[in-house]
């Protein structure tokens, strides 16, 4: 994913297509069909219209890594439990009280009831058990998200017990939030074209460039829906979507171009900008030299010239990281080491290290922010004496040059940010630097007796609580900043647009809307107004 999984590619539209989906999948906030409300001054029954910056591609909830998929997965599937991608709280989901603690290593999670599926079918501990296994099943997405969990098992119908392998694990309802509860018989193909949940909202139709959604009238939990339809329209160019917003188009537009910030308040669309831990990250290949010397990692550290990348590749909506996680993170802890442009020490560091800087190749994905950041990386290694060539390519391809470990490469610059899954601290740190690719094919760091103790402190943390595990995780911070393997140049601040504190010409806002960090938007609670 390009945003934040690097696995998944985009489907690309023009911004004429994209425009004739929006216009002819939405046919405008108050057209008919679309769900026009039912006289002035009225909350809910108009279509809920979102712009999303992304594609499609598979809906499977137990393996999407889609930043379009997932938003829109949010809205038809449930967990046991939730995440409020507003603050990453846990919430409930098919379960409506907390994990009752048989023994430390054990739990019972009971069913909401009356909970039935959108096909009218009823849940039981059934599909409980069997969505945890899509979800866990090897080669799957989520896999070392959901390592500690030893089993999921039906007691009755409407109860499962839930085995860890950590005693007291602190993160349980955080973890059973990523299992998206499913009917047992659904297939994978079945699931990855529409899948079926117990959410708010039900799939109708779905596209290419396009999700229509109906309300779910079977479901009975606390947030249902209050309008007549959710349409989301793929506008992946920026020009189509931004074009949607001002036209009333779309009363929600995701990912908003920093340049288009001022004209779209200035139509009277409300702008939330939200500091999240989505990355623009730097990776180093250390099965080669130089890369192999903290030193050198470090000096490219300090040569780039983050204050210039924010206020020329980002209008100043991103931040210069004082650790892994930004300071808007309740477990955030400024790290040992921090970077912020020093040309001098840089050079110091080189000439401790003893290296003689050469041709090196900087690869970066086609993410006009990325590619903006290596270009000036590329004249800011050059002060270094480093003659830099830059490779800039879709998702897709730079990765699979990267994993082809042929050496072709020397430092990545790419974005990245799992936190569309959650927010705990330790799925933020395994996405990265558990036991997987990343570490293993990709950075070339999982042999190193650092990679092993910061392990080591990871796994510690998960059956930690309190300052005592935020003084573990302060301890894996102030590794992942010294060694600089993989580590974040910039944390980016996400600008979304919504017609909600004025209306479209057409007369239509929403309310309750708020947005979010990450890739999407939460749609919870939020509803269409006539005015």
């Amino acid at each position: 994913m390009e945003k934040y999984l690097s696995r998944r590619s985009f489907l690309g539209v023009s911004a004429s297509a994209a425009m004739m989906a929006t216009l002819a999948g939405c046919g405008g906030s108050g057209s008919d069909d679309s769900g026009s409300a039912s006289g002035s001054g009225k909350e809910g029954g108009a279509t809920l219209s979102v712009g999303s910056a992304y594609a499609p591609s598979s809906y499977d909830p137990a393996n999407c890594s889609s930043a379009f998929c997932l938003s829109a997965n949010s809205n038809v599937m449930e967990g046991l439990y939730n995440i409020d991608l507003h603050d990453y709280s846990a919430t409930y989901g098919l379960a409506d009280k907390d994990p009752v603690k048989v023994d430390d290593k054990t739990y019972e999670v009971k069913l909401r009831k009356g909970a039935k599926f959108s096909d009218g079918t009823d849940v039981t501990a059934d599909d409980v058990v069997e969505s945890f296994k899509k979800s866990s099943a090897e080669g799957g997405m989520y896999v070392s998200f959901l390592s500690m969990f030893e089993s999921i098992e039906k007691k009755d119908d409407t109860t499962v017990t839930v085995k860890v392998s950590i005693p007291n694990f602190s993160l349980l309802k955080e973890r059973l939030a990523i299992i998206k509860i499913q009917p047992k018989d659904i297939t994978t193909d079945e699931a990855s074209a529409k899948p079926v949940g117990t959410g708010p909202w039900m799939y109708k139709e779905l596209s290419d460039t396009s999700a229509h959604l109906v309300p779910n009238k079977k479901y009975n939990g606390s947030h249902p829906a209050k309008d007549k339809k959710l349409q989301i329209d793929s506008l992946v160019d920026a020009t189509a979507r931004v074009t949607a917003q001002e036209e009333g188009s779309t009363l929600i537009s995701e990912s908003v171009p920093p340049e288009s910030i001022d004209q779209l308040k200035s139509d009277g669309c409300k702008i939330d900008k939200v500091e999240g831990f989505g990355t623009r990250f730097i990776m180093f290949d250390l099965d080669k030299d130089p890369w192999k010397d903290v030193k050198v990692r470090q000096a490219i550290m300090y040569a780039l010239d983050t204050k210039k990348m924010i206020e020329n590749a980002f209008s100043g909506l991103a931040n210069i990281p004082t650790s892994y996680l930004p300071k808007s993170f309740s477990s955030y802890h400024k790290a040992s080491v921090t970077y912020k442009y020093d040309l001098d020490k840089a050079k110091q560091l080189i000439k401790e290290s003893g290296i003689t800087p050469g041709k090196i190749v900087l690869r970066t994905t086609d993410n006009a922010q990325v590619v903006a950041m290596g270009t000036q990386a590329q004249q800011d290694l050059k002060e270094l004496g480093f003659d830099v060539e830059l490779k800039s390519d879709q998702s897709p391809a730079t990765y699979a040059a990267i994993d082809q470990m042929d050496s072709s490469w020397d430092i990545l610059i790419a974005p990245g940010d799992p936190s569309c899954f959650g927010g705990d601290t330790d799925l933020l740190l395994n996405w990265w630097f558990g036991d997987n690719v990343w570490m293993k094919t990709r950075c070339h760091w999982n042999e190193s007796a650092e990679w092993k103790e910061l392990n080591k402190l990871m796994n510690e943390a998960l059956g930690q609580s309190g300052s005592e595990q935020q003084k573990t995780w302060n301890k894996c911070f102030d590794i992942l900043a010294e060694n600089v393997v993989l580590y974040p140049v910039l944390q980016v601040i996400t600008p979304t647009a919504s017609w909600s504190t004025n209306a479209t010409s057409d007369g239509y806002a929403v309310k309750g809307f708020k947005g979010i960090g990450t890739t999407g938007v939460d749609l919870t609670d939020v509803r269409t107004v006539s005015k």
